[in-house]
């Protein structure tokens, strides 16, 4: 037996420094690596200065780029009711307050009026961050009244997609939003009328096998992911390796499922010059104004 003991003592961890620079500030682009300041990220409309990655953007987002100026938007109250009581992991209701809480909105779409250089036009853009930008009966019965607003105003429509496909909380209720939205397409299209599809990283599912692939004019950012069913589970099913690429937006172009991939910094004037081609124009000045604007005395020069 010892005559001597020694107490240890446990070395006290030394105590981190505190960083002087906030979290959050900076980014790291998935890309290339590049970090990036977010401050010029979000100038940049969230594209990687480097190379070119498109980062997603939430629906309001995407409605600041397009739109512009402000705009009105419509049918803002609506919310699902939980037709089937549905619960899996959790109730389908905590879903929906979680999804509120996360994004602020009541469903994963937002359908808005306003001009896009000058031209008044209806733009429902999906929000992925609503259970995966999933198309429920809001989602459907939104795009649908939207796309009737157009119609009445006589008024072009833009769908930004970004979506997992139909959300499977609401079942068959959610599938019935296919069929309900190409019929509103179709009176638009015999009114002749210009509707323009955007496809967004990721557009799976229902909303790709309907409204996302019915555009006069189908237009994807670079790289998109667009498809029905995941590339995972079709090369389980045909037992093959899939192409370099498959699903993403240059695949589709290259095999005819798109007409443009257009950068999202390029966005706005590609869609207006679309519309424009279309026949879809900025309204005249109405008569009361072209006549103030004559009666107007001239200013006083000065000295």
């Amino acid at each position: 037996m010892a005559w001597f003991k020694k107490a240890r003592k446990p070395i006290a961890a030394k105590k981190a420094k505190e960083s002087r620079v906030p979290e959050g500030l900076w980014v790291k682009c998935p890309g290339c690596a590049q970090v990036i300041y977010n401050k010029d990220l979000a100038a940049n409309l969230n594209v990687c200065p480097k190379c070119t990655h498109h980062f997603r953007l939430n629906a309001t987002e995407r409605l600041r780029m397009l739109f512009d100026g402000d705009w009105s938007e419509h049918d803002q109250s609506l919310t699902s009711t939980d037709p089937l009581s549905f619960t899996d992991t959790k109730p389908y209701r905590s879903r929906l307050k979680a999804g509120l809480s996360s994004t602020g909105l009541k469903d994963a779409i937002i359908v808005a009026s306003g001009t896009m250089e000058g031209i008044p036009v209806v733009i429902a853009a999906m929000e992925y961050g609503f259970i995966g930008g999933s198309m429920g009966v809001v989602v459907g019965e939104k795009i649908t009244r939207g796309i009737e607003r157009a119609l009445e105003h006589r008024w072009p429509m833009i769908i930004v997609c970004c979506s997992g496909g139909a959300r499977m909380m609401e079942g068959a209720l959610s599938l019935m939003q296919m069929g309900k939205i190409c019929g509103a397409l179709a009176h638009f299209d015999r009114a002749r009328l210009p509707y323009i599809s955007v496809l967004t990283d990721p557009t799976t599912g229902g909303v790709t096998a309907s409204f996302a692939m019915l555009g006069d004019l189908n237009v994807a950012e670079p790289k998109a992911l667009i498809g029905f069913a995941g590339p995972r589970v079709i090369e389980q099913t045909i037992r093959q390796k899939l192409p370099t690429g498959f699903q993403t937006s240059e695949f589709l172009l290259e095999k005819g499922m798109l007409d443009l991939v257009v950068d999202r910094r390029e966005m706005k004037a590609a869609l207006a010059n679309a519309l424009r081609f279309m026949g879809a124009a900025a309204p005249a000045p109405r008569a009361e104004d072209v006549n103030a604007s004559e009666a107007a005395p001239e200013p006083a020069p000065q000295n």
